[in-house]
């Protein structure tokens, strides 16, 4: 077994070998991953933070011994970016602009140099919408996980991982995770809504705001009014998601 480290701001992780593939999600800087597979050009990964598996391309990881990647499991809290943009610095003098939420404790292991601001304890449960806020208006991309594009589930989960929080990759997944309320009026800024297709099936997530509203994904981050039936979007007037159940996760 080979183990690895994602040496470069954001790297693509895709459902098939084939850079032309589907993005299944990202590797942020720092994120460790176990070699379950390995091809000419692409590995495929099972990424320890959620177990999520995928291809990368051979070219952008680093690999790790098996202490290093043990040692780094046993770290808690982590240390991840905390603003929109910072940068590491490489042992040549380079500067790489990283996403929040990168894990910088890991850049020692990469020789590199980290000066910006982070985070490094179990944030309060009312903070979470505070750092949701800064992905407002991030474009939806599909596996995406940054301010440059992001899906339902990745800001979800971004957003719990940034203040101590563990999600699970994707909406459904995520669905199994945390305690149902059995009304709205129960819910408190901070709680998961998650919100089904026509076939029944979990597709959708946002995060509970105060006073009846939703942030959450869809053609970009944004906030619209939730109720018992679902998403209602203003500008479409009209409901775009029908929900499911709301969770209580922390």
């Amino acid at each position: 077994m080979q183990y690895g480290i994602c040496p470069l701001s954001v790297v693509p992780v895709r459902s098939v070998a084939d850079d032309c593939s589907e993005l299944i999600t990202q590797l942020l800087y720092g994120d460790h991953f176990k070699i379950i597979d390995t091809r000419k050009f692409y590995s495929k990964v099972r990424i320890a933070y959620d177990n999520c598996e995928g291809w990368i391309n051979n070219q952008q990881l680093h690999l790790i011994t098996e202490e290093e990647y043990n040692r780094i499991n046993e770290v808690k809290p982590h240390k991840f970016s905390s603003d929109l943009v910072s940068f590491i610095t490489t042992s040549d003098e380079i500067l790489v602009p990283l996403v929040i939420g990168s894990t910088i404790e890991n850049a020692q292991l990469l020789q590199h140099k980290y000066e910006g601001h982070y985070i490094e304890q179990i944030i309060d449960k009312n903070e979470i919408i505070n750092i949701a806020l800064l992905y407002l208006n991030a474009p939806f991309l599909s596996g995406g996980k940054t301010p440059f594009g992001i899906d339902c589930s990745g800001l979800t989960q971004m957003i719990y991982k940034i203040n101590g929080y563990h999600l699970l990759r994707t909406a459904a997944q995520q669905a199994t995770q945390g305690e149902p309320l059995s009304f709205i009026e129960e819910s408190e800024p901070g709680d998961l809504a998650f919100f089904d297709n026509n076939d029944g099936i979990i597709d959708h997530v946002g995060i509970i705001m105060q006073n009846n509203y939703v942030i959450h994904s869809s053609g970009k981050v944004r906030i619209d009014r939730i109720d018992h039936t679902g998403i209602f979007n203003a500008e479409l007037k009209s409901y775009t998601h029908k929900l499911r159940v709301i969770k209580k996760i922390i």
